[in-house]
């Protein structure tokens, strides 16, 4: 059994995006992006970095070549996914190593300190607007809750 803990998290690419392809032909881009913490000073009155925490993301399919077409290192970028737990056996050491990535669903430029230039791609094939579609439900049939 998977957990799924979603995350969004802001903030700085620390290189460009790594694109590549997967044995099974996936595409996929990789990424670490760095989050740095403030907190205000109440002595000072002042914001002030506290921290800074790396993630590694990655993101699969088209929004692989997206990302690796838009994003440069030190862009501020916004990441959703879930953030996903594993182990691997480090060749070197032969000790068991813990891993933390998360895995994209949606990758922006984040716009508070720049701005960009949307380009859309195609749009996919759609039925025709005069195409049938799916048998509406009698009224009083939704109404009683069955379903046909």
């Amino acid at each position: 059994m998977t957990t799924r803990i979603p995350v969004t998290i802001e903030g700085n690419l620390t290189s460009d995006p790594e694109h590549g392809a997967g044995e099974s032909g996936n595409e996929y881009a990789r990424f670490t992006i760095a989050v740095n913490d403030r907190r205000l000073n109440e002595t000072t009155n002042r914001w002030e970095d506290v921290g800074t925490v790396f993630h590694r993301v990655v993101v699969f399919n088209q929004q692989s070549r997206h990302v690796t077409d838009s994003l440069r290192k030190g862009d501020n970028v916004i990441v959703a996914g879930d953030l996903r737990f594993g182990t691997y056996v480090d060749k070197e050491t032969g000790l068991t190593r813990e891993t933390r990535d998360i895995v994209a669903d949606n990758v922006g430029a984040s716009l508070k300190f720049a701005s960009v230039a949307v380009e859309r791609s195609p749009k996919a094939e759609r039925p025709a607007a005069d195409a049938t579609g799916p048998t509406a439900v009698p009224a009083s049939t939704a109404d009683t809750g069955m379903i046909r």
